[in-house]
């Protein structure tokens, strides 16, 4: 059978933190072989996507075609306010459609699962579900299938909903058979390589049976070179401040002297973390960069408000130049590369982790929910690339503890420096596979 006859159907999860790898993964999938490509999707991220699409750079001279199908989608019908198709919690694996194996098999064809996520992260993500392990024990440490027993996990790395889980809730009866499936596709592909998760990439291949492929972080080449391309084209979204007005004040600021902070398009902090963590930051007297959200509680698409902050912090580090809050969205990418910017302090999605290991940056982690606490620990624990802040949005912080962290982390000796040059060592692997 001809190439212009061969068919990919691609089921994302409503999320933007897959929505792009898909697309990423549709465009490498379409360049190598010619396949038709259909991405099939509720109505609003299938609107997403063909805003990413067309802020692509229109001087490129690859053409991508792709098919976008609406799937039908009420959001009343499933608890969500109107024009919501996406929930908080969102997690880090495709097994959230294992049905799509018998969907596959009805349809005479195969089924591939994508896992968005690194291969420690969905390991323990699936795992976790699948076994329940903190149920069997009364201790608030425990081991977990398919890790080695040197690897230990906390209570703490649990969201509320696993704590709760005891194979008889919904979200149990949900996940359990949706993984089981899951592990029948044909194979895998991971969003990973060999020379970023050496070690962990056995690990599900042990566990599930399966064959799991690596197809690398899905990055644009632009980037992985440094290269100048088009600040919205890989997102598709509205910034804050104008990406240029970004960049010039990135310029203003010394070779790896500024912190970037932002916990995803779907996370954010409570309000007392948000304060304590302006506290610690002003305190360290480092420059940074914060793409701020309003907190727990709060509509997330709304405006933040400067009163939720310090008393004149805003007018202070604005005068000062030692920080930029940018509200909504901020060009991630072209932060990450920029020259100026020396650590990361990210919620650990694994597409910011791969973005920031690919520039060399050691990082921050806290995690908010998913698979993120796991990407955290293989980050700080098997990578020794970062440090952990704090877990979740129920945490207890202070400023001075804030402090403390972001200066080991910036300081230029010592286990900075060591994080770094762990770091850097990844990032020239990941550019030069």
């Amino acid at each position: 059978m001809g190439s212009e006859n061969e068919h990919t159907v691609m089921l994302p999860l409503m999320a933007h933190g897959h929505l792009i790898p898909f697309l990423a993964l549709a465009k490498q999938i379409h360049r190598s072989t010619g396949f038709k490509i259909t991405i099939a999707n509720t109505p609003l991220n299938i609107q997403y996507l063909q805003n990413t699409i067309s802020c692509a750079n229109p001087n490129s001279p690859e053409k991508f075609n792709v098919n976008l199908v609406e799937l039908p989608f009420c959001s009343l019908d499933h608890d969500l306010p109107p024009n919501t198709e996406n929930r908080e919690l969102v997690f880090g694996s495709s097994t959230f459609f294992g049905w799509a194996v018998d969907v596959a098999k009805s349809a005479g064809t195969t089924n591939v699962t994508f896992i968005t996520g690194g291969a420690y992260g969905t390991l323990a993500y699936t795992s976790m579900w699948f076994n329940l392990p903190h149920r069997k024990t009364n201790s608030d440490e425990f081991t977990l299938p398919g890790f080695p027993e040197r690897c230990h996990f906390h209570i703490t790395q649990l969201h509320k909903y696993w704590r709760m889980a005891d194979g008889s809730d919904d979200w149990s009866k949900f996940m359990q058979p949706n993984i089981t499936q899951s592990f029948q596709s044909y194979e895998m592909l991971c969003k990973t390589a060999e020379d970023i998760e050496p070690g962990a990439l056995q690990w599900p291949r042990n566990y599930t049976k399966l064959p799991v492929w690596t197809i690398g972080p899905l990055l644009p080449q632009s980037y992985l070179k440094k290269s100048f391309f088009n600040l919205q084209q890989h997102s598709g979204k509205n910034p804050g401040v104008n990406p240029e007005k970004i960049i010039e004040w990135l310029d203003l600021h010394h070779p790896g002297s500024v912190l970037y902070i932002s916990f995803g398009s779907q996370n954010t902090i409570s309000s007392s973390q948000t304060m304590e963590l302006a506290i610690g930051l002003e305190a360290s007297a480092k420059s940074f960069l914060w793409v701020i959200r309003p907190p727990v509680g709060f509509d997330l698409r709304g405006e933040f408000r400067s009163e939720r902050l310090p008393e004149g912090f805003e007018e202070r580090i604005e005068e000062t130049k030692q920080g930029l809050l940018v509200r909504n969205w901020a060009p991630q990418l072209e932060i990450l590369s920029h020259k100026s910017t020396g650590a990361f302090l990210s919620y650990c999605g694994w597409n910011s982790a791969l973005e920031s290991l690919s520039q060399g940056l050691p990082m921050i982690g806290w995690p908010i929910a998913a698979e993120q606490t796991y990407n955290s620990k293989m980050l700080v624990e098997e990578m020794g690339m970062a440090v952990e802040l704090t877990r979740g949005v129920q945490s207890t912080i202070v400023g001075h503890d804030v402090k403390n962290v972001i200066e080991m982390v910036m300081d230029e000796a010592g286990k900075g420096q060591e994080m770094k040059a762990k770091a850097e060592k990844i990032g020239r692997q990941i550019r030069h596979q």
